[in-house]
């Protein structure tokens, strides 16, 4: 008999929730079961329900001994989950832009961590215009925590050949099984993960009371239908085969399911062992996931792209089918093309971009997340990213963005343009890192950072965060020279009012500019005034051109030149 509902594991958590690095041992199960404990004992300090920064700073620092950057990282980062409100985001970003030092800093984070909620589902705000508040939901906190465990390396499976623990191991394909495949990205493997670690999470929301002295369920432990709800945060489904998505909790009350999972309308609580065993029965893969975008999504059309070189070429978009889902694109194997769109399709995407080789791709609309990985040799000019951008596996890619958030894995000469309210995150296996300025602007450039909630201040764009042990490197990482640097002109005609690069450039950098612009302008004053003839003019022009077309050739610009030749019926602007 097919049950009478269908839960899949949310794509967010894992997405963009779970930082693409093994966590640290201190946020294993052993001692997230501690810090639930310790959490619940210490309600009246502002532990539980509700956690606030100051109190998890005390327990990250002072008990799972986590250095400061890293427990804000990981609040933060469970604050970015909860989809806080554009304006809330602005009004953060400029809070944070006018702390003059660490300290002050610090006071505001204490009294603004995190936008207010209505309800446990961190789906919304409690109203249009709601300010910060400092708390954040305590078990949906420990189960975002426990999450993170989806990237821990196994010894286990590295000895069976199962994993190995690598940052440079290549995958055999898109949706193949290897031992770097994203797990990020796999809706499989999210799946797989709460299948086997269900019961510990489940333990991690039980009262004192409905555990044993070792922290452990008994057959008649009771879980509340608050630790479901808390639950939502991570499993989401519907009635059999209806599209409309209902949050867990919701599910869970409907009356045909009480007597699988064990509901007490008198307790108002589950049985701990029937709901462990209706949820293991009622998971499935999630409809909304890669697994789906890759079976049955639709391909893109594009506005600008060069006829001859697609065969290889695999780029899939689940449309928004529900409002609940954000859409998925998938591009894989783009090879010596230029791709730009900017479209409905695009906004709020979670975008993968996959062995991309010899390439220039512009996504010009507001996007919730990127990931790029073994991609090399290739550019990648991206609209406002609302979450995070992870470039991972990559060699001499250059990623143009203004994004919240940006994490590098095993990459190699790859240099980040980029405007970003949070340090960007140094993983595992980097090397020959080069980090530069936003440096380029187009029309609805402002409109799409005002739609995610991103500002020009504050810009750690030049302050990279080492995040574990073996990244500890500085040399790892560079600022761009200035003599290096030059601007980017996105070559595509669109509407809107940008007409600069939002913020401006940091003066070093703005004054290296101006100095070639100035030898420029020197050196057109003296051709002016060389007197030349006609026919000397006409040579000169020639012997210039043919110079700048060795050059076009030889630093390879003459393929990203020759793509942007638009198609017949025309290009004015990247849509479609």
């Amino acid at each position: 008999m097919e049950a009478p509902v269908r839960l899949w594991v949310k794509t967010e958590p894992f997405l963009v929730g779970a930082l693409p690095a093994p966590p640290p041992a201190r946020l294993g199960p052993h001692y997230l079961r501690k810090m639930a404990a310790y959490a619940r004992a210490r309600a009246a300090e502002g532990c539980f329900p509700r956690l606030s920064w100051p109190r998890w700073r005390h327990i990250a620092c002072g008990k799972l001994q986590l250095g400061r950057g890293l427990a804000w990282l990981y609040f933060e980062l469970f604050h970015s989950l909860l989809r806080p409100d554009p304006p809330c985001s602005l009004e953060w970003a400029e809070a944070e832009a006018a702390c003059t030092g660490p300290d002050e800093l610090e006071q505001e984070r204490s009294k603004a961590g995190a936008p207010s909620r209505a309800g446990r589902r961190g789906e919304s705000p409690a109203h249009p215009n709601a300010s910060f508040s400092p708390l954040l939901d305590t078990l949906q906190f420990l189960l975002f925590l426990y999450v993170q465990q989806v990237n821990k390396v196994s010894l286990r499976r590295s000895l069976i050949g199962e994993e190995w623990p690598s940052p440079r191991t290549k995958s055999p394909s898109l949706s193949g099984k290897s031992a770097s495949e994203n797990k990020n990205w796999n809706d499989q493997d999210h799946c797989a993960f709460m299948q086997s670690h269900l019961s510990d999470m489940l333990e991690l929301l039980l009262g004192p009371e409905q555990l044993t002295a070792s922290s452990h369920s008994t057959h008649s432990s009771l879980v509340s239908y608050e630790a479901v709800c808390a639950l939502s945060f991570l499993i989401e489904g519907s009635v059999s085969k209806s599209r409309t998505v209902h949050p867990l909790h919701e599910l869970a009350l409907w009356q045909p399911c009480h007597g699988q999972n064990g509901y007490s309308k008198v307790s108002r609580a589950f049985s701990f062992p029937k709901l462990e065993s209706w949820l293991r029965s009622c998971l499935t893969t999630n409809p909304f996931g890669m697994t789906a975008c890759l079976k049955s999504g639709k391909k893109l059309a594009w506005a600008q792209q060069v006829e001859g070189t697609t065969r290889r070429a695999k780029i899939a978009c689940n449309i928004r089918v529900v409002p609940e889902v954000f859409p998925m694109v998938i591009m894989s194997q783009v090879y010596k093309q230029t791709l730009a769109k900017s479209s409905d399709t695009l906004v709020g995407a979670h975008v993968r971009i996959h062995r991309c080789n010899e390439s220039f791709i512009y996504l010009l609309s507001p996007l919730r997340s990127v990931t790029i990985e073994k991609c090399r040799n290739s550019t990648f000019v991206l609209g406002p990213v609302q979450a995070s951008v992870h470039v991972h596996s990559c060699d001499n890619v250059k990623v143009i963005v203004v994004c919240h958030r940006l994490c590098l894995s095993s990459t190699s000469g790859c240099t980040f343009y980029i405007l970003t309210p949070t340090q960007p995150l140094i993983l595992l296996g980097n090397e020959a890192v080069s980090f530069a300025p936003f440096h380029t602007h187009y029309p609805m450039l402002e409109d799409h950072m005002a739609q995610v909630g991103l500002a020009t201040l504050p810009n750690y764009w030049d302050s990279p965060m080492l995040v574990c042990k073996e990244s500890g490197d500085t040399s790892v990482f560079r600022l761009l020279p200035p003599s290096d640097f030059y601007t980017f002109v996105i070559p595509f005609e669109m509407e809107g009012d940008t007409t600069e690069t939002p913020g401006g450039l940091p003066h070093v950098y703005q004054k290296a500019l101006s100095q070639r612009e100035q030898k420029v302008q020197i050196w057109q004053k003296t051709v002016k005034e060389a007197g030349l003839t006609k026919d000397q003019r006409k040579q000169f022009q020639m012997l210039v051109e043919n110079k700048f077309y060795e050059w076009l050739v030889q630093t390879g610009n003459r393929q990203q030149l020759d793509s942007l030749v638009p198609p017949a019926v025309g290009s004015k602007q990247a849509a479609g």
